[in-house]
C-alpha cells in the first residue's frame, strides 16, 4: 500500500491554505495596484450598432447613406461596400466618398484608411422610387476590440423619403459585440471552481499523447533513482516547480500580448514557425541523446547523473518546462471553461488559474515520489535501462517528425527543407563535439554549425493562404464571418470546426470523427454548412470568435441551428452518434429545443 511521508502532509496543507486564502473576496484586489494586464479587459466597449449607426438623408438632390461613428471608434474604408438587391441578385454600386485618415492597424498588420465620427456615402438611385439597399461595413475600437464584418438591409421609399431596416432571416450572432450566452457563463464561472476545474484539466493532460514523450523520459529517472527515496522528493517538486513556473510565464506573456491588442490564445507560441523549429531542433538533440550518440541533451533531461546532484535537479526543473511547452496546445476536457474564466480576470487572477493548471499537469508525477509502494514494483537498475533509453528515442524523433509537419503547414516545403538543413548542421555538430576534453579546431567548427541552424530560425516565414489551402477539403469551406452570416442568412444548420495542425485533440477528432463516411453523410444529407478554420497561423478572425464563446485556444466546435439559434458548443472530445445527433437536431429546430431541454436537466 502506497504511503506518504510526513513532510509532504505539511506541504500539502500549506499549499491548500494558499489556494483558500486566494480564493477569498479579498483577493480579487490586485496587490499591484492598477493591474496593467487586466485593464484591457476591463473595458466596456460599445454594441455594433451602437458604435455604428446607419442613417438617411432624403434631400431633391438625392439620397445619401449616412454613418455617426462612435469617438474612439473607426470603419475601414476598404471594408466598405453597398449593393442593391433584386430577388436572389445584388448589384454592386459605386462608392463616392472622401480620402480618410491612414493609420498603421494593428489588426490586418497594414497601413489602411479609417473614417471617424461621420460618413456620407451619395447614392446612386437612378431615378428608382423604391430599392432594397444592402450595406456591408466593419470597424474597430481605438482600445483593442475589432468587430467581425457586418451586413444590414434596408427598404429605401425613396419618394417618401423613409428607409425601413429589414430583419434578416437569420440572425447572426456576430452581428454584436456583446459575448454569448456560453462566453458569459465561463465569465461568472467563480474562482474556486475555475482553480477546480483547472487542476482535473492540468491532470488530464499527462494522458495526451503530446506528453507522453517528456514524461516515458520522467519515468526513466524515477527508475534509475528508486534507492533515493528523500533525494527523489526532491527531484518531484524541482519537475513541479518546472511545471508550474512555465505554465505561468506563458500565460503573463499571453496575457501581456493580449493586453496590448494581439489577437493571441493558448497556445500562441506554436503559431511561429520559429518557436516550432526550435521544438524540432530539442526533440531531435535529444532523441541522439538518448541513441547514445551524444550527452548534451541527456543533462538537459537530468539523465545519467545522481538525484541529489544539483545539475539533476536543473535537469528536472528543464523537464518541466520542456513538459508545459509540449503540452500547451492541448486542451483537455475541462479546461476550456476555467482559461475562459481566467483571460476574462485580473492578471493575478488570471496568472493563479493558470498555476493550477500546471499544478494539476505536475501532480500525478509528483504524488508518485512520494508513493515508496509503487516506486518498489519498478525494476532494478540494469542493463536493460540502456535499451529502454533507445527505445524512448524513438516517441522524441517522431516528435520531431510531426513538429516538421506542422511546420509544413505554416512555412511549406521551403521551411521545411531549412529545418532539414539545420538538423543536419546539429548532427554535424554534435559529431565534430570535443569529448572529454575541448579542442579549439573541433570546438569551434562545432559551434559554427550549431550557430548555422540556428541562424536559420529567423528566415521562417509564414507562407500566406496555407490555412486556408488546409482548411478547404473534403466537405469543408473555409471560416470566414461573411460565409457564417451569408449561410445563417439562407436559413441552412452551420457546423463550425476551429483547429489547428499543432493541436492533437483536434487532429484525433478530425481523423477519427470528423472524416468518417457517416459524418459526412450526414453533412451531406441535412444540408450542412461545415466551416473550418485553421488557427495553426494566427487569425484575428479565429481568436475573436473563439473569445465569443469564452475560449482562449482550439478545438472549438460549434452547431448553429437552421432557425437562427444561439449556437450550442460541442465537447472537445467528439463521438461520431453524438455530432450526428447535434446536427439533426440543428437541421430540424424542434428536435433541437428538445435536446437541449432534456441537457438543461
Amino acid at each position: 500500500m502506497a504511503v506518504t511521508s510526513d513532510s509532504f502532509r505539511k506541504i500539502f496543507l500549506i499549499l491548500a491554505a494558499v489556494l483558500a486564502l486566494a480564493t477569498h473576496p479579498a483577493s480579487a484586489q490586485s496587490p499591484f495596484g492598477s493591474d496593467p494586464l487586466g485593464a484591457a479587459q476591463d473595458t466596456e466597449f460599445l454594441p455594433v450598432d451602437d458604435a455604428y449607426q446607419q442613417d438617411f438623408l432624403f434631400l431633391e438632390s438625392g439620397t445619401s447613406v449616412i454613418f455617426q461613428i462612435a469617438p474612439e471608434y473607426y470603419l475601414y474604408r476598404d471594408k466598405l461596400a453597398l449593393f442593391q438587391v433584386d430577388g436572389d441578385s445584388k448589384t454592386p454600386l459605386p462608392l463616392e466618398i472622401p480620402e480618410g485618415e491612414v493609420i498603421w492597424d494593428d489588426y490586418f498588420e497594414k497601413e489602411t484608411e479609417v473614417y471617424r465620427l461621420q460618413l456620407e456615402i451619395p447614392l446612386a438611385t437612378s431615378g428608382q422610387e423604391r430599392m432594397k439597399l444592402e450595406v456591408h461595413y466593419q470597424g474597430c475600437a481605438d482600445a483593442g476590440l475589432c468587430y467581425p464584418p457586418q451586413i444590414r438591409q434596408f427598404d429605401l421609399d425613396l419618394a417618401q423619403g423613409v428607409a425601413t431596416p429589414i430583419a434578416p432571416a437569420a440572425p447572426t450572432p456576430l452581428n454584436s459585440a456583446t459575448p454569448t450566452a456560453s462566453a458569459s457563463e465561463s465569465a461568472t464561472l467563480g474562482l474556486p471552481l475555475a482553480i477546480l476545474l483547472a487542476f482535473l484539466g492540468g491532470m488530464v493532460l499527462n494522458f495526451m499523447p503530446c506528453v507522453f514523450p517528456v514524461l516515458s523520459i520522467k519515468l526513466l529517472s524515477i527508475t534509475q533513482a528508486n534507492q533515493h527515496s528523500h533525494e527523489r522528493h526532491w527531484h518531484g517538486w524541482a519537475y513541479s516547480a518546472g511545471v508550474i513556473a512555465s505554465f505561468v510565464a506563458i500565460a503573463a506573456v499571453m496575457l501581456m500580448l493580449r493586453a496590448g491588442g494581439e489577437a493571441v490564445g493558448w497556445g500562441f507560441q506554436l503559431q511561429s514557425p520559429a518557436m516550432v523549429a526550435g521544438l524540432a531542433y530539442l526533440f531531435f538533440i535529444m532523441g541522439l541523446s538518448l541513441s547514445g550518440l551524444t550527452e548534451i541533451g541527456g543533462r538537459l533531461m537530468g539523465l545519467g547523473q545522481g538525484i541529489g546532484n544539483p545539475r539533476q535537479l536543473r535537469g528536472s526543473l528543464a523537464t518541466g518546462a520542456l513538459a508545459t511547452l509540449v503540452a500547451s496546445p492541448c486542451t483537455a476536457p475541462l479546461m476550456g471553461s476555467a482559461l475562459g474564466f481566467a483571460v476574462t480576470q485580473p492578471a493575478a487572477i488570471a496568472l493563479l488559474v493558470f498555476a493550477a493548471l500546471g499544478a494539476g499537469m505536475a501532480a500525478p508525477f509528483l504524488l508518485l515520489t512520494y508513493a515508496p509502494g509503487l516506486i518498489d514494483r519498478l525494476p532494478r537498475p540494469g542493463p536493460w535501462m540502456d535499451r529502454l533509453k533507445q527505445l524512448l528515442a524513438f516517441p522524441m524523433y517522431l516528435t520531431a517528425v510531426w513538429l516538421l509537419w506542422v511546420l509544413g503547414r505554416q512555412s511549406g516545403s521551403d521551411g521545411v527543407a531549412l529545418v532539414l538543413a539545420g538538423a543536419v548542421a546539429i548532427a554535424f555538430a554534435l559529431w565534430l563535439w570535443p569529448r572529454p576534453q575541448w579542442r579549439w579546431g573541433s570546438g569551434s567548427l562545432a559551434l559554427i554549425a550549431f550557430a548555422g541552424a540556428l541562424l536559420l530560425l529567423p528566415r521562417l516565414e509564414t507562407t500566406p493562404g496555407a490555412s486556408s489551402a488546409a482548411a478547404a477539403s473534403d466537405y469543408w469551406q473555409p471560416y470566414s464571418p461573411e460565409r457564417l452570416a451569408e449561410a445563417r442568412n439562407e436559413g441552412r444548420p452551420v457546423l463550425i470546426n476551429m483547429t489547428a495542425a499543432w493541436c492533437i485533440t483536434c487532429l484525433a477528432n478530425e481523423k477519427v470523427v470528423l472524416s468518417s463516411d457517416s459524418v459526412a453523410e450526414a453533412v451531406s444529407s441535412l444540408e450542412v454548412v461545415a466551416l473550418k478554420g485553421d488557427w495553426t497561423n494566427q487569425d484575428p478572425r479565429i481568436t475573436e470568435l473563439l473569445a465569443r464563446y469564452g475560449r482562449t485556444s482550439v478545438p472549438l466546435y460549434l452547431v448553429y441551428p437552421a432557425d437562427g439559434g444561439e449556437a450550442r458548443i460541442l465537447p472537445q472530445v467528439l463521438t461520431r452518434d453524438g455530432l450526428i445527433t447535434e446536427l439533426q437536431a440543428a437541421a430540424a429546430p424542434e428536435a433541437g429545443a428538445a435536446i437541449a431541454a432534456e441537457a438543461s436537466r
